[in-house]
């Protein structure tokens, strides 16, 4: 499958902001990767509307972004320390990401081992990795915002050259997560369903199957796929969250983004 130009329709504003930022942070050594719907477009070939510009960093790298963004005269913010920071034009923004609202997928040395080359807007960039594209949107599965045709489609367009024993292992004892939109794959596409190596589902069946009991009384994993949507079980029927039971995340992170989904609904 050839790629799609991952250009962005012409906007000569937006394509100024977005290239200033792209040499700006190649000048300062700040690596960083080409992600969101312009990775989708590379990957699947389907273009769609993006607001904005999804840069991936790893965590370490992200002060260092904003720091060589602002000594240009741009506004920035950490609105989530945990995961996501965002350098301002007026009304335009760039995404620095360096981790997922979850707290699982963080970005490490990995997403750059395997990230592919491209150009953007004419400046040489690097593309997140397809197994990373995929294991970072698995758990996107909101109310106002499900990232499950999106998995779907990574899988149409790219199963039949993804490192599956690296995307296994990028899940790790979430491997029911990727089972899952696995299953899903095939009812989608029934006609499709050989592009997952049947090894890969026997496997992760397998591994279900023999799991052992959750590590903590009263488990629920569900705020690992939504913010929102389980809080119910957290609030009035006693659950653990995941993400500060098994230490992903420390409680006042949770509560910083928890406290924006009236902001979410608002826009």
């Amino acid at each position: 499958m050839h790629s799609a130009s991952i250009e962005p329709p012409f906007d000569e504003d937006v394509h100024c902001f977005y290239r200033e930022v792209l040499l700006t942070l190649r000048h300062e050594n700040v690596p960083y990767l080409l992600g969101g719907g312009y990775a989708m477009r590379h990957w699947t070939g389907i273009a769609r509307d993006s607001k904005d510009l999804d840069l991936f960093v790893r965590p370490e790298d992200s002060a260092r972004a904003l720091r060589a963004m602002n000594a240009c005269g741009y506004l920035t913010a950490t609105p989530f320390p945990h995961w996501l920071s965002k350098i301002y034009d007026g009304e335009l923004y760039v995404d620095v990401i360096f981790n997922s609202g979850n707290g699982i997928t963080r970005v490490d040395d990995g997403w750059f081992e395997h990230a592919v080359d491209g150009r953007f807007l004419g400046v040489p960039v690097r593309i997140c990795p397809v197994e990373e594209t995929l294991w970072s949107k698995a758990f996107v599965i909101e109310r106002e915002r499900s990232d499950v045709a999106d998995v779907a489609h990574l899988l149409r367009a790219r199963a039949d050259e993804m490192d599956w024993d690296r995307l296994v292992a990028r899940f790790g004892e979430h491997t029911r997560v990727l089972f899952a939109h696995l299953v899903l794959f095939g009812f989608i596409y029934p006609s499709e369903v050989d592009k997952v190596p049947r090894d890969v589902l026997d496997r992760l069946y397998g591994s279900i199957r023999n799991a052992a009991p959750a590590p903590v009384e009263g488990l629920c994993c569900g705020p690992l796929l939504s913010r929102e949507q389980f809080l119910i079980d957290l609030e009035h029927w006693g659950y653990r969250d995941a993400r500060t039971a098994l230490g992903i995340m420390r409680q006042s992170q949770v509560d910083l983004w928890t406290a924006a989904i009236a902001d979410s609904r608002a826009r």
